[in-house]
């Protein structure tokens, strides 16, 4: 009786992270080679890196268009997503690549806020020495709902103002 239930359970939680995460096939993360464990130091926990390698708003506006089409999505207005990077740059996320982008549904359960709180705890542990950069990476880049629920809960003290950043 209770593998049932855990197996209903699952098979009605599917549908909502199925919907929330990006098509692996179209979006399954890739990677900036500039970034290694090695120099974390000098690049992603260095304040504001991440201003200097983020893309034109030009760019990921019309990835964006080009995405929600592609990924057929019923509702067409833009305002409604966030071109999100599939692994953050503040964790070595490539950039400019659409393998690693996506259009975020920010109305939802598992939304674009969600995923931020997450970048947010990462990134804190990844400079802190308390995860690598590679576990981080895999976390994100496979399934960030699950790694959301892994990580966020247990590591609260990582807020800024209250809240997170």
């Amino acid at each position: 009786m209770k593998i049932l239930i855990a197996s209903l359970a699952l098979a009605f939680s599917l549908p909502v992270w199925a919907s929330d995460l990006p098509d692996p096939g179209r979006t399954p993360g890739a990677l900036n080679p500039d970034v290694t464990q090695d120099n974390i130091y000098q690049t992603v926990c260095v304040k504001g890196y991440t201003k200097t390698i983020r893309p034109a708003q030009y760019f990921t506006n019309k990835l964006k268009y080009q995405q929600i089409r592609e990924y057929g999505y019923a509702d067409k207005n833009p305002k409604h997503y966030e071109e999100d990077h599939l692994i953050s740059l503040s964790l070595g996320g490539a950039p400019d690549d659409p393998r690693n982008l996506w259009p975020q549904p920010r109305n939802s359960e598992w939304g674009a806020d969600k995923k931020d709180q997450l970048e947010f705890v990462l990134y804190k542990m990844v400079c802190g020495r308390e995860l690598t950069l590679a576990a981080a990476q895999q976390a994100m880049g496979s399934n960030w709902i699950a790694a959301w629920k892994k990580y966020v809960p247990s590591h609260q003290n990582y807020r800024v103002n209250g809240g997170f950043e």
